[in-house]
């Protein structure tokens, strides 16, 4: 273990606190604007605090543009162990954060759609209305799709802590769970969307619990070799 995998761990770890910070308030601004199965509710929301809601748009970026810096210090990390694993995982995490970048289309399609231009004037506002509720519903889509290679990126790169001993056993068991748990979670919905609202909490919470928790670990603690770790 060299000095340059101590520093990516610290990054990583400083990156998990960060990006998950940054989730949390795009999180928090829509569920104040987004009123489930209320499109006109929903879009008077969204005219009412449109900056608000272009404000939760560029923090879902930033969160996917430290996410990629995040994935890549796990790369340095851990491609010592296995590096056509760490590969893999690398992939899938990609993958992940390819679908969350371009599902953002899909929030400034709603805020085009509620626009009072003469195109869509034709149209009426009810109309409007649901084609901006409706992009909602595919941003959700989208967000069910890079949710699923989250869980299996994170399940294998958790597998490699597991592997490192670099960090307590328990973590990265913990972190394998709460991965797969999310990943099988996004299959289920997709195949049964009545399903979603029950089962946020589900994969939310584990997951929730591993990244902020692992986060602070690799900040405060770093990694140890192999025989120092518990």
């Amino acid at each position: 273990m060299d000095e340059s995998q101590q520093k990516a761990a610290r990054l990583a770890g400083f990156l998990y606190l960060f990006t998950n910070a940054v989730a949390i308030f795009a999180f928090v601004v829509r569920g104040r604007v987004v009123v489930r199965g209320d499109a006109s509710q929903t879009a008077s929301n969204i005219l009412a605090s449109e900056h608000l809601f272009r404000s939760a748009i560029v923090a879902e970026l930033v969160c996917v543009a430290g996410t990629i810096a995040l994935v890549v210090a796990l790369y340095v990390v851990l491609r010592p162990v296995n590096r056509n694993l760490a590969v893999l995982a690398v992939c899938w995490r990609m993958a992940e954060n390819a679908v969350l970048a371009m599902v953002t289309l899909a929030e400034f399609a709603v805020l085009a759609f509620l626009e009072r231009v003469p195109y869509l004037d034709a149209i009426g506002m009810p109309e409007q209305q649901s084609l901006a509720y409706a992009a909602l519903r595919i941003y959700g889509a989208g967000f069910n799709i890079g949710f699923l290679f989250l869980g299996l990126g994170s399940a294998l790169f958790s597998y490699l802590w597991l592997k490192s001993g670099y960090v307590p056993k328990v973590i990265a068991v913990w972190g394998i769970l709460a991965s797969l748990l999310m990943a099988v979670c996004m299959a289920v919905v997709m195949i049964f969307p009545a399903l979603t609202a029950s089962l946020s909490i589900v994969y939310l919470a584990p997951m929730g619990i591993y990244e902020i928790g692992f986060g602070l670990w690799l900040l405060i603690r770093g990694i140890r070799p192999p025989a120092e770790a518990i």
